[in-house]
């Protein structure tokens, strides 16, 4: 295809780095914290044919990262030089870092309050943080208070049990067993979103229950892609297509100004196809909310990372759910929220929201769109 850039960068599964002749790289059980670039690739010159002669081509670089947010990061910056790129690309790493720490729930960081800085100060006193995490979680409140309650970062009392058994399930599946519903009931006494003490002026959190305490697994990486594109752009980045999980969000058109085509992933893990459709991409995002990223089995039943906060169990309604718009951070809210709704109430929703679309795959392979949705379509 003519063009500055690869036809379609289907990024957010690893089949789709296979088509490109990329090598998956083994994925520790620790993650390092230092920077670490997995692949860095300059794509052929020979794709630039549909540049303009009267300027300097763009060219597509590539770099990849397993270092942040415990998932794969994918930067593609269509820059003028690799000198340029590595501009770029230096300050894509040193923003990535930022909000890995910032976010974190397990680990300390000298001279970082962060999320385990709060959550470690629950009950004993206020914690003042970067500006960044009160904007993260005044957000989280927003997101928290437009699904009543469907999206909940202060529900970190019930993830980590869940988290506990799943690690546990993982090291040996023989094992592997399921939370006890009376103490998950237990543990969601201490998830009121409400109770979070949020001070802009202050620049403080705190949690009042020493018992409570904060996950924003389900905002974090769409807020950092957010953050990160932003960055980009001050920079001077105009076209680009960044990746942290299943949290895609694209800078521009592609370098010959047709848009970004992003594959939708396919959840199902036993199929040879890697993608169920391509989408049309400008300046927006593709967010997806899968079963498929993190699970354990027990007594054959697959029990995902998506914790319903009604049921207290994962919700098996559907096998992922993907929300187009604008706005990652809102997007990976809204990706985890509607997994959590029914598909009445969930389409009602999208459909209720400016500029979301979003698309449903059901366990047995069926599909749901809202009414925009196909707009976005490769055709």
């Amino acid at each position: 295809e003519k063009g500055c850039s690869p036809s379609i960068l289907s990024i957010m599964s690893w089949m789709c780095y296979y088509e490109r002749g990329y090598q998956k790289p083994k994925r520790s059980m620790k993650m390092n914290y230092g920077r670490k670039t997995i692949l860095f690739v300059a794509i052929s010159a020979g794709l630039l044919c549909g540049c303009s002669k009267s300027e300097k081509p763009l060219t597509a670089y590539d770099a990849q990262y397993l270092d942040y947010f415990d998932t794969i990061t994918s930067i593609t910056i269509n820059a003028k030089s690799e000198k340029e790129f590595e501009k770029y690309k230096s300050l894509a790493e040193d923003t990535l870092e930022k909000y890995h720490e910032l976010f974190d729930i397990y680990d300390n960081y000298d001279g970082v309050n962060n999320v385990k800085t709060i959550n470690d100060n629950a009950g004993i006193a206020p914690v003042e943080v970067d500006k960044e995490l009160i904007d993260l979680l005044e957000l989280s409140r927003e997101e928290y208070e437009l699904t009543s309650g469907k999206v909940n970062v202060a529900m970190g009392s019930v993830l980590s049990i869940w988290h506990t058994y799943r690690e546990e399930g993982l090291a040996d599946p023989a094992q592997a067993k399921i939370p006890d519903m009376q103490e998950l009931k237990q543990a969601a006494e201490h998830m009121d979103f409400e109770q979070v003490q949020i001070d802009p002026q202050a620049s403080t959190v705190y949690l009042p229950d020493e018992e409570m305490s904060l996950d924003v697994g389900a905002i974090a990486k769409g807020y950092a892609t957010k953050r990160l594109a932003e960055t980009l752009k001050e920079a001077g980045v105009t076209s680009a297509v960044l990746s942290l999980g299943g949290n895609v969000e694209t800078i521009g058109t592609k370098a010959d100004g047709t848009p970004w085509r992003v594959g939708v992933q396919n959840p199902d893990p036993d199929t040879a196809q890697s993608y169920l459709h391509v989408v049309n991409l400008n300046d927006s995002c593709l967010v997806t909310s899968g079963t498929y990223q993190r699970y354990y089995e027990v007594d054959g039943v697959r029990y995902h990372h998506i914790i319903n906060p009604d049921t207290l169990m994962p919700w098996d309604t559907y096998d992922s759910v993907s929300i187009l718009c604008d706005d990652s951070a809102r997007a990976d809210a809204l990706s985890t929220a509607v997994f959590n709704m029914d598909p009445e109430a969930g389409l009602g929703f999208v459909e209720a929201q400016e500029d979301v679309e979003a698309l449903w795959v059901f366990p047995d392979g069926t599909e749901m769109q809202s009414s925009g949705f196909q707009a976005y379509m490769s055709q």
